[in-house]
């Protein structure tokens, strides 16, 4: 063994008990900044990820390693909030060039259709839909769900008969 394999070694061991030590305390800096549980236990992970990929720079002083961990969740953290923001922006534009395209066809069936439909299961639904309103075949089905074509087929014409039922009713 190396003198630099050693080192890992020695400094692996020592992360391992910093992480221990410090993982309540960054799991509460994170439930204190966003708003789930499951957020704060997503950035601990991220947080740890980053600290073992940086392991051979981590201070030798039980303090400053306390520090430089934090610093890390405060990097992890920021970079989260940045992500969060650039996707509610990209909401935002969507949601305006949405609201100045011309409606689909969607909105102009007939209430009864409407209700037939909502009568149906929800994947009979879905099949009726991807045919009839998003133009899509049983083969491009068949591929989009990951099922065989004979199964899309067959699901298919069963869902058709129930919504003519519902019609029919």
């Amino acid at each position: 063994m190396t003198a630099t394999d050693e080192r890992r070694g020695e400094a692996t061991d020592r992360t391992t008990e910093l992480v221990k030590r410090e993982a309540g305390g960054l799991l509460a800096y994170f439930q204190r900044r966003v708003p789930t549980y499951e957020d704060a236990a997503d950035l601990v992970s991220e947080t740890f990820v980053v600290i073992w990929r940086r392991v051979d720079a981590l201070p030798h002083d039980d303090a400053e390693a306390r520090m430089w961990m934090f610093g890390i969740a405060r990097r992890v953290l920021a970079t989260h909030r940045r992500g969060r923001l650039r996707r509610h922006d990209l909401a935002d534009r969507l949601r305006a060039e949405l609201a100045t395209m011309p409606s689909s066809s969607g909105d102009t069936r007939r209430p009864e259709v409407a209700d037939a439909l909502t009568a149906l299961s929800e994947k009979d639904r879905e099949l009726i839909l991807l045919v009839h309103q998003d133009g899509f075949t049983l083969a491009e089905i068949a591929r989009l769900l990951g099922r065989r074509p004979a199964t899309i087929r067959s699901r298919y014409q069963r869902a058709r008969q129930r919504l003519r039922a519902e019609l029919e009713a």
